[in-house]
């Protein structure tokens, strides 16, 4: 029977370890600062579970015998901080230039690289949608967490997220809640039959997925340590057709990773 009362203190040592597991599994840096942001999210899965000490837990997870406690572990930790239309001059870009510069009878491939809870993705698949309509193309979207690509597949939001949706989309993707969904929205069936989601983790080799005409890795790199950030670009550059596109984050940039991408225009990145 789960506890009652909240669990031990999390110490220095199992914050370490802690860490250390995250580092392994997804690349992610754990700064010191984020003790307090680790504790606040696995406390009350530790009373869910009955479990009084960070380092029983810890054992738990690195026992090799419980893999959806793992991936649980993993959703809890990693950040996810999304939004429509998020740096939109990213979306002008795919609409005014690759839209109107696809190859003739080959679909313009899109992968959103760290979707989180859809957003992105969804924002891609509304510009191409309204930019070349049935023409071939798609969005292949891929995050770590499984708790975050289930709700991006519903593909439903509260209302307040529609704010940074340009209203011509909204009418023409968006379905607005009623009755029992009354304060949320969905992106229409039709739009998201296109996207495609799946698990992949940038830290690991990636399954076979390309050829992408444009691949969104914006505002993950963030969390990685400078020889990981090397890793995982190198990585999904493999993953560009010729003259394909890397988008990162506007605060992010590709200097000293190595890659042979050619800058485009700051936060863009073309591969010869």
């Amino acid at each position: 029977m789960p506890f009652a009362v909240a669990p031990e203190p999390l110490s220095d040592r199992e914050f370490a370890q802690i860490q250390q597991l995250l580092r392994r599994l997804a690349g992610i840096h754990l700064s010191a600062g984020k003790k307090a942001l680790v504790c606040s999210r696995l406390c009350a899965r530790l009373r869910t579970l009955g479990i009084s000490r960070y380092c029983d837990y810890f054992e738990r997870l690195c026992s090799g015998s419980d893999h959806e406690e793992l991936q649980t572990a993993v959703d809890l930790l990693t950040t996810n901080k999304t939004s429509f239309f998020r740096e939109p001059r990213h979306f002008d870009f795919l609409r005014e230039r690759l839209a109107q510069q696809r190859r003739p009878g080959t679909p313009l491939r899109v992968w959103s690289a760290a979707c989180s809870s859809g957003e992105e993705a969804y924002s891609a698949a509304m510009t191409l949608a309204d930019a070349i309509g049935t023409q071939p193309w798609e969005v292949v979207a891929s995050d770590i967490s499984m708790r975050m690509l289930a709700r991006a597949r519903s593909g439903i939001y509260p209302l307040e997220r529609a704010r940074t949706i340009p209203p011509a989309y909204l009418r023409a993707y968006c379905l607005k809640g009623v009755r029992a969904q009354a304060g949320s929205f969905q992106i229409c069936p039709a739009l998201r039959a296109r996207v495609r989601f799946q698990q992949v983790n940038l830290h690991t080799p990636l399954p076979k997925m390309g050829p992408f005409d444009l691949v969104l890795l914006r505002n993950v790199m963030i969390y990685f340590e400078p020889q990981t950030k090397r890793e995982v670009v190198h990585r999904v550059a493999q993953t560009l057709r010729s003259d394909g596109h890397l988008l990162v984050g506007h605060s992010e940039s590709l200097n000293g990773i190595g890659v042979n991408l050619q800058p485009v225009s700051v936060s863009i990145y073309r591969k010869p």
